[in-house]
């Protein structure tokens, strides 16, 4: 029987990684399907149970060369520990770094002056072998599999352009000779800090999951034995009386069992406007209850909650594959490799034509240094996670990456209900009256809607209150009658 679970999976850093993780489970026999998704840092894995299990599955990444974990074990303070973590080393990383700049930038207004060699290397050697520790540690773990990740080109490019400027400072002790020690640390700083403004990108974007979770309460009232008692969400059990006052939010999805009310459904139909409800309708979680008490018998509970599977489809369309991907990862794949070889080969032929193999080492670690950021691998799958998130908080579900990606074509939308495109608060906006005045005629619709909650009703109320306010204003004397609901604001 096929299953499916979903990992977080740390250390990718580009489209190269993404690949490998996918060659790596799509080796197993076992693994029917992987897609794994870099922006997200997260992957599918729909699997054989009768052949492998998760933690089989997460060992099978772990040799690949990463870190996973099931998405549920996944714990927020980790997360907020690792960006604070982050946040600090780029913190000290431009302390260090812009002592190394500055002389650059007043040499733009005719100020020269440069740092002794020995306080460069001072500076730049924490920052190339603490700030930039992560990014050895995941080159390494990339050539230990014979492959290549842009963490790697980093690692290689900023170690050339350091260990270059060492040997030069150790070759001309008497003289002051032309360092790169600042070409290094700057390139580590503004990586880190890309990938710090990056992953600030996901955090808001995941927070329109987040608020689609936040739509189901953690508590719930039941009536068990005669007695309404509060429950945790999790301690719910099918066909249990649930107790729902005007106002409050429907925690689970259910039948009603007793009682009639309105219900605001708009999470799920998009129509603002309440809808009635009575006995043997079905209600879904997370919509919100309108004027009238409610008794609700269970009928589903966690993920297979109508809110659940919405969330859970968010989620997919941002971890599968768009069309265009795919055909990235497969130059991404060969894009490590091709960058190297061309800085080997840029070295080597400006050392044989100039003679001056300083020259072509400078000229190579250029080449490593340009293709480091890698937008190539990165651009799409972060487009793809951020068009999904913003969506969903302006209430668009979107099904699945390639929806997005043809989105574009579309030149005409159609809504078949006008109710989608309003705020769900009706206003009177005509009034159209015969025999007695405008006035008149709508102190009498106010006094027969004053017991009334339809909406309806409440915007005649409200449109009398506003009517008579600006009457006063005005200093218009006008005759009104009083209506039992807004006597205070409707007397005479």
């Amino acid at each position: 029987m096929q299953q499916a679970i979903n990992l977080d999976i740390k250390g990718m850093s580009c489209a190269s990684c993404v690949n490998r993780v996918e060659k790596a489970l799509k080796k197993d026999s076992g693994v029917v399907l992987a897609s794994v998704n870099l922006a997200t840092e997260k992957a599918k894995v729909v699997y054989e149970d009768s052949i492998l299990d998760s933690k089989k599955i997460i060992d099978l990444v772990v040799k690949a060369g990463y870190e996973a974990t099931l998405s549920e074990q996944k714990k927020s303070h980790n997360k907020s520990e690792s960006q604070n973590k982050d946040k600090l080393l780029i913190i000290i990383s431009i302390v260090l770094t812009l002592p190394l700049v500055l002389p650059m930038v007043f040499d733009l207004v005719g100020i020269h002056f440069m740092l002794s060699p020995w306080i460069q290397l001072l500076l730049a050697t924490p920052v190339q072998f603490y700030v930039g520790a992560r990014f050895y540690s995941s080159g390494l773990s990339a050539v230990k599999a014979r492959t290549g990740n842009m963490e790697l080109l980093v690692a290689i490019g900023t170690t050339a352009a350091y260990g270059l400027s060492v040997y030069l400072l150790l070759k001309n002790l008497e003289q002051m000779p032309h360092l790169y020690f600042e070409s290094s640390s700057v390139v580590i700083t503004l990586v880190l800090l890309g990938k710090y403004l990056e992953a600030q990108a996901k955090q808001k974007t995941s927070a329109a999951i987040k608020a689609l979770q936040a739509l189901q309460p953690e508590v719930a009232r039941v009536q068990r034995e005669g007695k309404e008692i509060d429950i945790k969400i999790e301690e719910l059990r099918i066909n249990d009386l649930v107790v729902v006052k005007p106002g409050e939010r429907i925690p689970v999805d259910g039948k009603i069992s007793k009682g009639s009310t309105e219900v605001d459904e708009s999470l799920i139909t998009g129509e603002s406007l309440p809808i009635d409800k009575k006995e043997n309708d079905q209600v879904v979680g997370g919509s919100i209850n309108g004027d009238g008490q409610i008794f609700v018998s269970v009928i589903s509970l966690g993920s297979e909650t109508m809110l659940a599977r919405i969330i859970r489809m968010v989620e997919d369309a941002q971890a599968v594959k768009a069309p265009i991907q795919r055909l990235v990862d497969k130059v991404s794949a060969y894009f490590v490799p091709t960058v190297i070889v061309i800085a080997i080969l840029t070295i080597v032929l400006t050392g044989i034509i100039t003679g001056n193999f300083e020259t072509g080492i400078i000229n190579g670690v250029a080449v490593l240094v340009i293709a480091c950021p890698c937008a190539l691998g990165l651009a799409t799958p972060t487009a793809i996670m951020v068009g999904t998130g913003v969506a969903a908080k302006a209430g668009i579900l979107i099904k699945d990456a390639a929806a997005l990606e043809v989105a574009h074509l579309v030149t005409t939308v159609a809504f078949d209900k006008t109710g989608t495109l309003t705020e769900g608060k009706p206003s009177l906006s005509k009034f159209i009256f015969f025999e007695k005045s405008e006035m008149e005629m709508l102190k009498l619709l106010a006094t027969i809607q004053a017991g009334s909650e339809h909406p309806l009703a409440k915007a005649v109320l409200e449109a009398a209150v506003i009517r008579k306010n600006k009457a006063i204003i005005r200093n218009t004397p006008t005759l009104w009658l009083t209506v039992p609901i807004l006597a205070s604001s409707l007397q005479t």
